[in-house]
C-alpha cells in the first residue's frame, strides 16, 4: 500500500492532510524520514508520526523445510500431520506455504509470512525453475525430453504446460525442471507415457537449494542473502 493511502485510511486523516504530513517530513518509515507518498509500505514496516507509532511492523520470517512423506502441505488437516506441526516457532499460524508438495512428495518447502516474496518465488511468470528428482517404475527414454520441452496438453484444465527441461540421470531416474505448479503435474506428465512416478523429491526452487544438512522433517531460517536472491 502507498504511504499516503496508508495514512488516509486512518480515521484521523483525510487524503489532503496525509499528503501535507508526508511533505513536511513528519513521517518516519523504519526510522528514516520519508517524503514520498508513493512509497510502498507493508505490514513489516514501522511507521511513525512525530514520534508516535502508527504501525509497529512485524518481522518477516522465512523458513526452509525438508518435507518428509506423509505430511500435508497445509496449515491444518483433520487426518494428517501438517508441515506447521514440524515447526517449533511462535505464532506459526501466521505463516503460509510457498509452493506446496503433495502428501507423498518430499523435499524443499518454503514457509513464510511474506506473501509478496513467496509469490515472486512461485508464480509462473517469474520463470524461476523448480527442480525435482524423479524415480519411475518404467525406463525413461529420450522421447520424454522432446515431449516435455514442447509441453503437454492437460484436457481437464484445457491448457498446455509450459516447456520443461528433463535431464535423464539413470534408466529409471531424472531431474525435471518446471516453471509452474499444476495439480500433480509431474505425475501427470510421466503418466502421459504410462510411467508411474515412484518417488518425487524437490531439490530447488529458483535460486534456493535444499540444505543437504537438513534431515527429513528438519527446518531452518533462510539467511538474508538467500531471501535477497528471490
Amino acid at each position: 500500500m502507498r504511504l499516503d493511502r496508508f495514512l488516509s485510511n486512518l480515521p484521523r486523516f483525510n487524503r489532503a492532510e496525509a499528503r501535507l504530513l508526508i511533505a513536511a517530513g513528519r513521517l518516519l518509515v523504519n526510522g528514516q524520514s520519508e517524503r514520498d507518498g508513493c512509497r510502498d509500505v507493508r505490514e513489516f514496516d514501522r511507521i511513525e508520526l512525530d514520534g508516535e507509532t502508527l504501525q509497529a511492523g512485524k518481522p518477516a520470517r522465512y523458513f526452509m523445510l525438508n518435507k518428509p512423506a506423509g505430511v500435508v502441505s497445509a496449515t491444518e488437516h483433520p487426518e494428517h500431520r501438517t508441515v506447521l506441526d514440524l515447526l517449533d516457532e511462535p505464532d506459526k499460524h501466521d505463516l503460509h506455504i510457498g509452493g506446496r508438495l503433495d502428501l507423498t512428495t518430499t523435499g524443499l518447502l518454503i514457509i513464510t509470512n511474506d506473501g509478496l516474496w513467496s509469490r515472486r518465488l512461485t508464480e509462473p511468470r517469474s520463470r524461476l525453475g523448480k527442480v525435482y528428482r524423479v524415480q519411475t517404475e518404467q525406463p525413461i527414454t529420450e522421447e520424454y525430453i522432446e515431449v516435455f520441452a514442447r509441453g503437454l496438453y492437460f484436457a481437464y484444465e484445457n491448457l498446455t504446460t509450459l516447456p520443461a527441461e528433463l535431464q535423464i540421470t539413470g534408466s529409471h531416474s531424472a531431474l525435471l525442471t518446471l516453471h509452474e505448479g499444476r495439480y500433480h503435474q509431474v505425475k501427470r506428465m510421466f503418466g502421459h507415457f504410462q510411467n508411474k512416478v515412484l518417488t518425487l523429491h524437490r531439490e530447488h526452487m529458483g535460486p534456493l537449494q535444499l540444505d543437504p544438512d537438513l534431515a527429513p522433517g528438519q527446518y531452518r531460517s533462510l539467511r538474508a542473502e538467500e531471501v535477497a536472491r528471490v
